[in-house]
């Protein structure tokens, strides 16, 4: 992984934005949906991209496919993660994307993912 492949997915808006939410933690699509209000498509698109480039891994649970950010992060991917999660305090958008998936969270969902055991 090197600064390009990782600025090339950090550019796009959406893909920022699951990265973003991906910071706090393991969600299913179905949230990240749910925050971002785009379509199922639109979601898992961005999603597939980001882990071809293996900024994001995925484990299944039942149904449903969890994503998170990577456990093992090299240095560059850290630092540039760091930054984002800096930078996103002082953006409104990412402060109502963090107010939605707390609601989210907090409400329980009959399509949301089971819980780990």
């Amino acid at each position: 992984m090197n600064l390009v492949r990782i600025h090339e997915c950090l550019c796009d808006r959406t893909r920022l934005r699951l990265v973003h939410l991906l910071l706090q933690g393991p969600l299913c699509v179905c949230h990240l949906q749910d925050v971002l209000g785009e379509p199922q498509a639109k979601i898992s698109r961005h999603l597939a991209y980001l882990r071809r480039h293996q900024m994001v891994e995925t484990e299944r649970r039942g149904k449903w496919v969890v994503y998170r950010l990577p456990a093992q992060r090299p240095p560059l991917l850290a630092t540039n993660l760091a930054c984002l999660q800096d930078c996103a305090a002082e953006e409104p958008v990412f402060r109502r994307d963090l107010q939605r998936l707390s609601k989210i969270r907090g409400v329980p969902r009959r399509r949301a993912a089971p819980a780990r055991p």
